[in-house]
């Protein structure tokens, strides 16, 4: 088994490249995670778009950064143990090529094999509404065992920035690997909020 617990994390062109960013930022500073990144040329795009980020800043934030093309990377076999892949945030694109088998570039090939390794895999999927396609494809991945985690925000802890709700997201991926975090409070239950606030 390998020394840290690596984890591949994907970036695709679905609106919300914050996830991918703010996920590898946390990851980074867990000791014993190694992350492999996979960033498309969408992905870039949109990282460029709503973060004013290059592709090379958001590299950096990985331990490994691996060529989408790169369709013999280490990533895209089974003989590479990994507790799983996620994709942040999942296009609808990505989502149909994972729910048909079409490893057509190493996100897709990657995912397969985390499919086939009975690893985990989720996906941060961004669209709305969605088709009937996109239901069907979001259903085939869950019955091959893949978790579909639209990033919908949580307003029980009355969040007051954007950066708290993608936390608050983030934390609850992190919960799916048993990683531990203090990215945002856990529900207490109702009836037990402080009696000043009452």
């Amino acid at each position: 088994m390998p020394q840290n617990r690596r984890l591949i994390i994907a970036i695709t062109g679905a609106t919300g490249a914050v996830y991918g960013v703010r996920l590898l930022q946390v990851l980074h500073d867990i000791p014993g995670i190694e992350t492999h990144l996979i960033v498309s040329d969408a992905g870039a795009l949109n990282l460029h778009q709503e973060l004013d980020m290059k592709r090379k800043e958001v590299e950096s934030l990985a331990h490994v950064v691996h060529n989408v093309r790169d369709i013999g990377a280490s990533v895209s076999s089974g003989s590479f143990l990994s507790d799983g892949m996620i994709i942040a945030p999942c296009s609808m694109k990505t989502l149909s090529a994972v729910a048909h088998g079409l490893s057509d570039n190493l996100i897709t090939r990657a995912a397969d094999v985390v499919l086939k390794e009975r690893r985990r895999l989720v996906l941060m999927v961004r669209e709305t509404p969605f088709n009937l396609a996109h239901l069907r494809n979001m259903t085939s991945v869950t019955e091959m065992g893949g978790i579909i985690f639209p990033p919908l925000p949580s307003f029980y802890h009355r969040p007051a920035t954007i950066s708290e709700m993608v936390d608050h997201t983030i934390g609850r991926i992190l919960d799916l690997y048993g990683l531990e975090h203090a990215l945002g409070p856990r529900w207490p239950g109702i009836g037990t909020r402080n009696t000043e606030e009452q």
